[in-house]
């Protein structure tokens, strides 16, 4: 299913990599994922929409456990956009990164000719707190980034932190510090 919804170069248009072409670009994924959740440096999952099936993907990275922050980074495939699995998927994570992982703050990047997904950022309660400029190579180009943030404290009073979310499973080792 990844390989279906990542093979639109519009979903990709804005990433270091893709749009896949083979199911072997999925399958080097995940299997990436499984070494950084042991290595505690990224905590990516799927995204299941529960009447559509999968989504796309959300996840935690670039964390820093002495400032207590980290980075969510999330892409959807097309049919998904403008629906409410944006919201429900970035609201999960914010409970994880906040509730559970103990992080004080999550930022985001967007690409800020990107404009669907700036916007989709500031819907959920992100702050635009700046452009890294030449932050980001694609296509051999450098591009700049915005950089979005979230702290604890604006998340708590905010919408995300009253959704209701449910995690199941055990946050892996490696990421409880």
């Amino acid at each position: 299913m990844l390989l279906e919804l990542a093979s639109d170069p519009e979903v990709t248009r804005w990433f270091s990599w893709g749009p896949y072409t083979e199911l072997a670009e999925p399958e080097a994924y995940i299997a990436r994922c499984a070494l950084q959740r042991e290595q505690g440096t990224q905590l990516d999952m799927l995204i299941v929409d529960h009447e559509l099936g999968p989504a796309g993907i959300i996840g935690l990275s670039e964390f820093s456990y002495r400032d207590r922050r980290c980075m969510v980074g999330t892409w959807l495939g097309s049919s998904h956009w403008g629906t409410h699995v944006n919201r429900e998927s970035k609201a999960l994570v914010a409970h994880l990164g906040f509730e559970l992982l103990d992080m004080n703050r999550i930022g985001a990047y967007s690409n800020p000719e990107n404009v669907r997904s700036t916007k989709a950022l500031e819907a959920v309660g992100y702050v635009h707190e700046g452009v890294l400029r030449d932050w980001h190579r694609h296509d051999g180009r450098f591009l700049d980034v915005n950089i979005f943030g979230m702290i604890r404290s604006d998340w708590a009073l905010g919408d995300q932190a009253s959704q209701q979310v449910k995690i199941e499973g055990e946050i892996p080792a490696a990421f409880l510090r």
